[in-house]
């Protein structure tokens, strides 16, 4: 293997490039979203079903096609963007953020347009001698979505700082991995390979501890000390000034179905089982959907903490004061932080 897995999943995502790169530029009636993976995007998948953002664009006097394109990774989403392959990204705060930074200013500036909500993100080990993080050794490798550059990869940084003291952010980043969430899982759960531990997002956190030879190292809540929304969907403003229905059309359809997927779990788990043609047991992704640290809001919160360690340590140039700073003003009037 032991980076054949990594290789597939990268493979998969660079497939898609040729056929992106020769995407022209789109304009007012056009949408094009990108995804990854995960019951976080569950009000992408009911915004899909129900073509929500084609009645939103219906009731604003335009009909909107809606495109749909799976990627894995925030590098490969960012690339995207900016060659203007596709209108709405969706991706980790980290990526975001390292996006906006190299942005601010250009034509190609990118803000917010919602959260995904605020769910913690695990990260599992079937390392039984790894209690804590100063537990793992070179003989250890961490799976994540980006090495080094992803929300999960943020989060463990994070984390090395706090255990290790300042300096020592990376101490941990030789022991990670690249892989999509669906073959980390499947790397994890077979204790076969190199793979002894795992940065996840549900559910697929939630459907490795149902084995017993997997177990929580930590949460992220843990390290931010509260609820932080960790993926994010995002555009840039020339879109949103060029495009002004169509981005109000899919803003509208994202608060709906966020709020939907709120009221609605076991409806929403039958879709997200559906659109993403999941194997999973329909009341098991219900339960993820329930579970009591996930908050439903388009509100990004925990965010500047985010900011203020990837400024800490390099990553950023920019230092927000606010979350304002790097979001739409359709979310300003709310409570973010």
């Amino acid at each position: 293997m032991k980076t054949r897995r990594t290789v597939l999943g990268l493979a998969a995502a660079l497939a898609l490039a040729p056929a992106l790169a020769a995407a022209p530029a789109q304009a007012e009636g056009v949408l094009r979203i990108a995804q990854q993976f995960g019951t976080l995007y569950t009000p992408f998948h009911v915004m899909k079903e129900k073509g929500l953002v084609e009645q939103r664009g219906k009731a604003l006097g335009i009909d909107i096609k809606v495109d749909w394109i799976q990627l894995s990774g925030g590098s490969a989403v960012n690339d995207a963007l900016l060659a203007g392959n596709i209108d709405i990204a969706s991706a980790g705060i980290g990526p975001f953020l390292t996006l906006w930074d190299k942005t601010r200013g250009t034509s190609n500036e990118v803000k917010i347009v919602g959260a995904f909500g605020a769910q913690p993100n695990y990260l599992l080990t079937n390392n039984p001698n790894v209690k804590t993080i100063k537990d793992f050794t070179e003989k250890d490798k961490i799976a994540m979505p980006v090495a080094g550059v992803s929300v999960q990869a943020r989060i463990l940084q994070l984390a090395a700082e706090q255990t290790f003291g300042p300096g020592n952010a990376k101490k941990l980043d030789a022991l990670m991995v690249t892989l999509p969430h669906p073959d980390a899982t499947a790397a994890l759960l077979s204790g076969s390979t190199e793979i002894t531990g795992y940065l996840s997002n549900a559910p697929f956190q939630n459907h490795a501890l149902k084995d017993p030879k997997i177990h929580k190292v930590f949460s992220s809540y843990d390290i931010f000390g509260g609820p932080v929304t960790p993926t994010v969907a995002y555009a840039t403003v020339k879109f949103r000034q060029e495009n002004p229905k169509t981005y109000k059309a899919f803003l509208e359809a994202f608060e709906e179905a966020t709020k939907w997927v709120e009221q609605n779990k076991k409806e929403a788990a039958d879709i997200y089982v559906k659109v993403e043609k999941s194997k999973l047991d329909p009341a098991f992704v219900a339960e993820v959907l329930s579970d009591p640290d996930t908050q439903y809001t388009l509100v990004p919160l925990g965010t500047l903490k985010f900011a203020d360690f990837m400024n800490r340590i390099g990553a950023i140039k920019a230092k927000p004061t606010s979350f304002k700073d790097f979001t739409f003003e359709d979310l300003h009037s709310a409570s973010g932080s």
